[in-house]
């Protein structure tokens, strides 16, 4: 063994890896960014909610309730209100996922509370996201507790309710003892069927990941790629082919698990033919812009080795600021804006609704929009991008 023959081959080793910057940057950068992304993207503070108020009453009692509402979202921002005229548009929009629960105050909520005849508050909540749903209630028993005053004492012959109240009453406490019904929308929901989405979506940007970028540089690394050069195709004509293909891939992948996984979750009437023509859409689209974005990364890329190497980064980059795993309203805001560039967001809240709320096209129209002009916009990039030469 000559100590200078090893020598040179650990030179050349070390000249290759200095010639890849990417993969320098991953090695070191991966395990940082796995930590600050993990490291806030579990068990923050639920903040800026949409909670939808329905006030059936309309009176200084639901007023002052509504002042207590108003601190909450000044204060700890754990939500914020969206007025409804009535109850049924607001369930309307809890079961589609634009708002995450409705606090309803009923239109005798002032008279029984002068009356002392245990004034109720109806508290509807969606319980596919128990995070969320825990987060919000906490502050409504808050409000509760704060809200609650003396109970009135009997009256007496010839007394008033006004001069029983004198002294008692305070436009910051209410006479009588609210109480709360929480009503569940939706059966008990298991942490499995939860995270089924996730996986699903896990599926198809492995598949993405796997054709968008290992097998496009390895074809090229091979020499595979000369032969679509040869030929008269446009440079879009190879793109659409190689996404397209890619898609399609992505869709099978997703499909599969979403069967298989949605009958070990136990997931109910998941052959209705109208939720799975839903489901296909989803999966179509979330494939397509999924292997459009990895494609992009990789359009320009010649080293077999950057794919590899970055794997680990985009998974813990998307997946986990998706809400797959945690709601995204416990993030901190840098964590919420990559969540609103982030694709797999759109998927998993789309798979949500209809996994576990079968809530139909009006629970998936906007994140089917947003990833379809997602997908748009990435292959543009893509045909702009790509060399039509070696």
């Amino acid at each position: 063994m000559k100590l200078y023959r090893v020598e040179a081959i650990i030179e050349r080793d070390m000249r290759k890896f200095f010639r890849s910057p990417a993969l320098m940057m991953t090695s070191m950068v991966f395990p940082l960014m796995q930590l600050i992304v993990l490291g806030y993207a579990f068990g923050g503070k639920i903040k800026n909610v949409r909670l939808a108020l329905v006030d059936e009453d309309r009176s200084a009692e639901s007023r002052v309730l509504r002042g207590r509402l108003n601190a909450i979202v000044q204060g700890p921002q754990t939500f914020r209100t969206s007025e409804y005229r009535n109850l049924p548009d607001a369930m309307t929009d809890l079961r589609a996922g634009f708002v995450k629960a409705v606090l309803d105050i009923p239109p005798d909520f002032s008279e029984r509370v002068l009356r002392n005849e245990k004034p109720r508050l109806a508290f509807i909540e969606d319980n596919t996201d128990n995070f969320t749903a825990s987060g919000i209630l906490e502050r409504i028993q808050e409000i509760q507790t704060s809200l609650n005053g003396p109970v009135l004492p009997p009256l007496q012959s010839g007394e008033s309710l006004a001069a029983s109240m004198s002294g008692m009453f305070s436009p910051e406490r209410l006479p009588g003892k609210i109480e709360i019904q929480t009503v569940e929308v939706y059966p008990y929901i298991e942490y499995i069927k939860y995270l089924l989405a996730g996986s699903i979506s896990i599926s198809i940007f492995v598949v993405a990941m796997i054709g968008g970028g290992i097998v496009f540089i390895d074809d090229k690394a091979r020499g595979l790629h000369e032969g679509y050069l040869a030929t008269p195709l446009s440079k879009a004509d190879l793109v659409l082919g190689l996404v397209s293909s890619g898609a399609i891939k992505g869709l099978m992948a997703g499909f599969t698990i979403t069967i298989i996984g949605g009958l070990i979750a136990g997931i109910e009437r998941l052959w209705d033919p109208v939720r799975l023509v839903y489901l296909v859409i989803v999966l179509g689209v979330t494939a397509l812009a999924m292997i459009s974005f990895m494609f992009l990364l990789m359009v320009r890329v010649s080293d077999p080795l950057v794919p590899r190497a970055i794997f680990g980064v985009l998974n813990t980059l998307l997946y986990f600021p998706s809400g797959a795993i945690y709601p995204t309203e416990g993030f901190p805001v840098w964590l919420r804006w990559i969540s609103v560039i982030d694709p797999f967001t759109y998927a998993v809240h789309a798979l949500k609704n209809l996994l576990l709320k079968n809530t139909g096209f009006e629970g998936i129209y906007r994140d089917v929009g947003i990833l379809s002009a997602f997908a748009i916009v990435l292959i543009s990039g893509c045909i702009a991008l790509f060399k039509r030469q070696i």
